[in-house]
């Protein structure tokens, strides 16, 4: 079974944006980001990455990655 791996913090260290800079442009609670960040999150709404990529100007695909837990 394989599992939803956020690079978030690898996003954000190229766009050099804080995270507290990145949870007020996006709309969300620093706690909240913390937890996507952090791979805690069980979901994201659509609207939510829909932000994200449009204020770190990336796809999708550069913040979420799946891997198989073979691969780990």
């Amino acid at each position: 079974m394989g599992k939803i791996v956020v690079n978030l913090d690898v996003v954000m260290a190229k766009r050099k944006i804080s995270a507290g800079a990145l949870a007020e442009a996006v709309g969300i609670t620093p706690a909240n980001l913390s937890i996507l960040k952090n791979n805690k999150a069980k979901a994201i709404r659509f609207s939510t990455l829909e932000e994200l990529c449009r204020i770190l100007d990336c796809q999708p695909g550069d913040i979420l990655e799946y891997r198989d837990e073979q691969d780990s």
